[in-house]
């Protein structure tokens, strides 16, 4: 059992850090939890939790902008920005849920260490997209800061992207600063059932090709539809092709009708109001088509049309069930658990069509034999370990976490 420490302030971060750094004792860094049973497992003799380095910092409504510790739960900052009618516009996804730990315990600094985004990244751009700044500590105890409150505040390296997706390896993040955006006044979903992969790609990409502004494109074939609580979705038998389009009211219907003029040919869709929309994208948003369970969960990139051809190659492998997002450039993909989580048949077909996979979801065995981020290119190989040594030669933070050697 690993000493748990909580620090309050970011000198007492220092502090622990460089006790660790004298010790040579290995540090795993969370937030509130949700996400550690991703990556391989780390093996460490000290945890040290954000939980205490809660709070919002700054928050100026009319520059569109936030500050908040790294610790603050997402669901907190949410609400707040609510309240101003405003929202995180990546629309990160709570991957809580479906690794068996109840939704809402994300942390902002998660969300960013992680670089976690939803549906609206179609629109809107990645989470590392929205992030203005970052203080943090590295795993020499150093203390930094980086960016600011506008984005064209970077100077030298942008440690903010750099920190982005790096899963607390490279530092301590102790405060994010990040931009966020207006809510829509209404939202619509065109609902197109009965498409088969390949094709339901077609109009997703026909769709985002249009002027007509979609802000989620995703598809489910039928047994994931029929998961989903809303009975509209659960036609038996029915696979379902999803368009959200956003804006003011007048905007939305406009472009409606015109979207579906475009998509005449694959026949009439039906239509979900601003409701059901929420109800629907917020369900996507935690994965509730893949509850937590005994399965294998797959996290895959590739190109749109790609996507349908890599799924039915992995298919003639193992049994799978496959989400589309991001119109197709984004496949979450459950199999059956295996000793291997399946990574060898689903790399090599991933390396074969272009793209990258991550191990979502998995014993904890399973995870400690193989590889579970994208196995990276000698060169950026080389980077990745370079960045490591610049950031934290000792490798205390999270040791191995993200690769065995970094």
């Amino acid at each position: 059992m690993s000493e748990a420490f909580r620090p309050a302030t970011e000198w007492e971060l220092q502090g622990i850090i460089t006790n660790c750094a004298g010790n040579q004792t290995p540090i795993e860094v969370v937030g509130g939890g949700s996400k550690r049973g991703i990556g391989r497992p780390v093996q460490a003799g000290v945890t040290v939790s954000t939980g205490s380095l809660s709070g919002i910092s700054l928050y100026e409504p009319t520059e569109l902008v936030m500050s908040a510790r790294t610790g603050t739960l997402q669901s907190q900052i949410e609400v707040e920005l609510a309240a101003r009618g405003q929202m995180l516009a990546f629309e990160p996804i709570d991957l809580g849920p479906t690794l068996g730990v109840r939704g809402g315990a994300q942390t902002i600094g998660a969300v960013f260490a992680g670089n976690l985004s939803g549906a609206r990244r179609v629109a809107s751009g990645a989470a590392r997209d929205h992030l203005l700044g970052v203080r943090g500590v590295n795993g020499r105890a150093e203390a930094f800061k980086s960016g600011g409150r506008v984005m064209k505040n970077v100077t030298g390296y942008d440690l903010a992207r750099a920190v982005a997706g790096s899963w607390g390896t490279l530092a301590v993040l102790t405060e994010v600063t990040f931009k966020v955006l207006p809510v829509p006044e209404t939202a619509a979903t065109l609902v197109y059932p009965g498409l088969p992969d390949d094709i339901a790609v077609e109009v997703m990409c026909a769709a985002m090709a249009s002027p007509y502004e979609i802000s989620g494109a995703a598809h489910l074939p039928e047994a994931l539809a029929a998961r989903l609580p809303d009975e509209k979705l659960k036609e038996p038998g029915k696979p379902m092709t999803l368009l959200r389009i956003e804006n003011f009211s007048k905007s939305v219907a406009y472009r409606m009708d015109a979207l579906k003029k475009v998509l005449r040919v694959y026949g009439p869709p039906f239509e979900l109001d601003y409701a059901e929309t929420q109800r629907l994208w917020s369900e996507l948003r935690r994965l509730a088509v893949f509850p937590h369970g005994p399965t294998t969960l797959w996290r895959i990139s590739t190109a749109p049309k790609t996507a349908p051809k890599l799924v039915a190659a992995i298919k003639r492998h193992m049994s799978a069930e496959a989400f589309y997002d991001w119109s197709g450039g984004l496949v979450w993909l459950e199999v059956q658990a295996t000793s291997d989580a399946g990574a060898a048949d689903i790399r090599r077909v991933v390396a074969l069509h272009g793209g990258h996979a991550t191990l979502i979801r998995a014993d904890e065995s399973v995870r400690a034999a193989v590889e579970v981020f994208q196995p990276l290119s000698p060169g950026v190989a080389r980077l990745t370990r370079g960045l490591k040594a610049a950031f934290d030669p000792q490798r205390l933070l999270n040791p191995g976490r993200m690769y065995a050697d970094v």
